[in-house]
């Protein structure tokens, strides 16, 4: 009787420490939505020096013409985005946002750096974020799934001959980069994978060991069993480091040297699993999602030689 009040005991303690896990690293609450005053810019002390740029970028994006749309997820979530047209017949980046980020906040310069290429842009806010309900951030896992449902919207919406790329910041990046293992549309012509993690194993053991100074071999265990559990979903069952091992399009990544966030030999591993044609621009002193402010002529300068048909 002692031991089996032991073992509940033990149960119940492994549940309640998973379930906070997944409270910390993948619940997302409720969103408020920002008013003409406010403007959401990435914590940290690197992003302060490119504050008033970001904030530029926001109000112009928010000013410029556009279409709200949305699309039905596999699982019954409304999804939203907001399409900008370049020019009927442009080539259209399909753009997702990084982690706990939102497409206002970390695609608002993408839109301009679209439209320096002569390129359209479809910014969405990925499930759990942003204007999208859902309240479960899955690392790309199931946000994969969601991006090949934003592709069955682009056939219908744009027709089989629009040219799409498939563009993501951070998880974002991870996003596009474990759709690129799925079959694609023939008219997806490449994938831009912007300072994305090789897999959400890794990443969350780097910021379990660095960021919370805890042994991940004995805290992953319970992060994964609380996504399982009460999100879901399994945080190994894709990874973007075998997902671009099926990859049939070009990829492009780009990664900042500094990048103190996910580590850039993550986009390095990536790279070298990738079959197809592709490029590693690695940005000097760059931080987290910061190669295009620091360098916005030289980000374009990649991509117009990467892409040149899809490119002014």
């Amino acid at each position: 009787m002692v031991l089996l009040l032991i073992l509940l005991a033990l149960a119940a303690t492994a549940l309640l420490i998973a379930y906070i896990c997944y409270r910390m690293a993948f619940y997302s609450d409720r969103r408020p939505k920002p008013n003409a005053e406010e403007y959401s810019i990435p914590e940290g002390e690197i992003y302060e020096s490119f504050r008033d740029q970001m904030i530029q970028w926001i109000k112009e994006a928010r000013a410029m013409p556009h279409e709200d749309v949305s699309i039905q997820s596999f699982d019954g979530l409304t999804l939203r985005g907001k399409y900008y047209e370049y020019a009927p017949g442009a080539p259209i980046e399909l753009m997702f946002h990084g982690y706990r980020g939102s497409a206002e906040r970390d695609l608002g310069g993408g839109v301009q750096r679209c439209f320096a290429l002569g390129r359209s842009a479809l910014i969405v806010d990925q499930r759990a974020s942003g204007n999208s309900e859902g309240h479960v951030i899955t690392f790309g896992v199931k946000e994969s799934r969601d991006c090949l449902s934003w592709l069955d919207f682009m056939q219908e919406r744009f027709g089989p001959e629009a040219r799409i790329i498939l563009t993501g910041i951070s998880m974002g990046a991870s996003t596009v980069l474990n759709a690129s293992g799925y079959p694609l549309p023939s008219n997806v012509i490449g994938v831009l994978a912007d300072c994305g993690f090789d897999s959400p194993r890794n990443i969350m053991y780097k910021v379990i060991k660095e960021d919370m100074h805890l042994p991940p071999k004995i805290a992953y265990p319970f992060v994964r069993l609380g996504a399982i559990l009460f999100g879901k979903f399994d945080p190994d069952s894709v990874t973007s480091i075998d997902s671009v091992r099926r990859a049939t399009v070009p990829v492009i990544f780009f990664h900042g040297e500094d990048d103190a966030f996910v580590p850039k030999e993550m986009s390095k591993a990536n790279f070298d699993a990738c079959p197809t044609r592709k490029a590693l621009v690695i940005t000097p002193d760059a931080g987290h999602g910061l190669s295009f402010p620091v360098d916005q002529e030289g980000y374009i300068q990649k991509l117009r030689e990467f892409f040149p048909d899809a490119s002014t």
